[in-house]
């Protein structure tokens, strides 16, 4: 295992005890590489899969020049270069059956959208510009030269990629593949991500409540991203604050998954035994991230359980619902798109907005506050905070529908001040 604290030491700019949110991220992906396994699927199978290796087309699309429109197909240089042409009606043209002939000098045939252009026409008119007269069509004036027509291979051409690898096959291009009548595709596997919550006071669903005890959510909570990514989640559940019971679930998950997830055990004044522990099975920095929520969180690698695997990737997040939603989306969400082979990664698009109420914030670290986006009169953006922002209070993610993303260097916000919103849509 090369040595990810070394790495990490020697970036410029380093400082664990107070780092900025952006620099987290890149060092987080910069030490990832992507899951190397392989599956072939069908294509209907293959959707939100990540392509392994570039779709070749095999043919050209469209494999015909064809019409765009319902109209007349014609030679362009039968057109008058002012006024009315007049030309001769000899035909029709269909889609999936061709015109049986060649379109002579003054000549023109009738033809519907996706119809192949009959021999020697260059240009389709539509038919709500031009009227019959028996056997005759009079086409106006203003007419150019190819247009209304698709060229054999317009969008695919035969023998060139039609998809590159690395994308995410969205509906879109699970079309494309049906299009060039390919019926297989080569995808990454899906990445397997182990999960569990440490902490003595947690309970599972279905046991009673005891004094100061909680219910867990944050697997829950963590299941539901993961497995809108695509993932193969592995819920180890809640492991107690003991050091034989972690060292176990850790070798465990690193010997099954390509990614362990916990949440709690990396707060100043948590149990250190669980920081030892991490630091002990394998290679983890503890960082103290310059945001809110979110400051405490661990990253690094866990070693394997034996001699067949390469271990497993580590996010140690906070214990607070929210703290661990947010750390998720900024940190885990990216390093576990580019693990799947995603390239380019997607930028998170970001917009401004007028905020309707005045916030707290202070200099020197980047909050990410739970927004509700609306609109004024003019139709501009507005934002107002969803209410507490505390890092508990899962409900302000609930009725959130964007991030409110105050930069590090910025102080409180005022009533009317323009904020940079995130909208929940592009990343939940």
């Amino acid at each position: 295992m090369s040595s990810i604290l070394q790495a990490l030491s020697c970036a410029d700019n380093y400082d664990p005890n107070s780092l900025h949110v952006e620099r987290a991220r890149e060092l987080i992906l910069g030490l990832l590489p992507p899951v190397t396994g392989i599956e072939r699927v069908f294509i209907r199978q293959a959707l939100d899969r990540v392509l392994a290796a570039d779709v070749i087309s095999p043919i050209d699309v469209p494999s015909h020049d064809n019409s765009a429109m319902d109209g007349w197909a014609l030679r362009f240089a039968d057109l008058a270069t002012g006024g009315e042409s007049r030309l001769k009606n000899i035909g029709t043209a269909f889609a999936g059956r061709a015109f049986d002939g060649r379109v002579g000098a003054g000549e023109t045939v009738r033809i519907m959208t996706g119809a192949v252009l009959p021999e020697g026409v260059d240009t389709v008119v539509i038919q709500e510009v031009t009227r019959v007269e028996g056997d005759a069509v009079i086409i106006p004036a203003g007419q150019q030269r190819g247009q209304n027509t698709r060229r054999a291979g317009e969008d695919l051409q035969a023998g060139k990629p039609a998809i590159p690898a690395g994308r995410k096959l969205r509906p879109a291009e699970i079309g494309i593949i049906a299009s060039l009548g390919v019926a297989e595709v080569s995808v990454r596997r899906r990445l397997r991500v182990a999960l569990f919550s440490t902490g003595d006071e947690l309970c599972s669903i279905g046991q009673a409540l005891t004094e100061g005890a909680v219910y867990d959510s944050n697997r829950y909570t963590l299941w539901g991203m993961l497995t809108r990514l695509g993932c193969e989640v592995i819920d180890m559940g809640v492991v107690r604050d003991d050091p034989a019971a972690l060292e176990a679930a850790f070798r465990d998950a690193a010997a099954c998954a390509d990614v362990i997830i916990t949440s709690g055990g990396v707060s100043v004044g948590e149990a250190d035994f669980i920081k030892q522990m991490m630091a002990q099975l394998g290679e983890v920095a503890f960082w103290k991230i310059a945001m809110k929520p979110g400051r405490p969180m661990a990253f690094g690698r866990i070693a394997p359980d034996g001699p067949d695997r390469s271990g497993a990737w580590l996010f140690g997040l906070p214990g607070n619902p929210v703290a661990v939603m947010v750390t998720f989306y900024q940190f885990v969400r990216p390093a576990l798109l580019k693990l799947a082979g995603l390239a380019p990664l997607p930028v998170v698009p970001g917009f401004e907005a007028r905020c309707l109420e005045p916030m707290k914030k202070s200099p020197g670290r980047t909050e990410y506050q739970r927004g509700i986006l609306g609109r004024d009169e003019s139709g501009a953006w507005t934002v107002r905070p969803t209410g507490a922002q505390g890092s508990g209070v899962l409900r302000s993610m609930a009725d959130a529908d964007c991030f409110i993303v105050l930069e590090h260097e910025r102080g409180k916000v005022g009533a009317g001040d323009t904020v940079t919103v995130q909208p929940m849509a592009a990343i939940v």
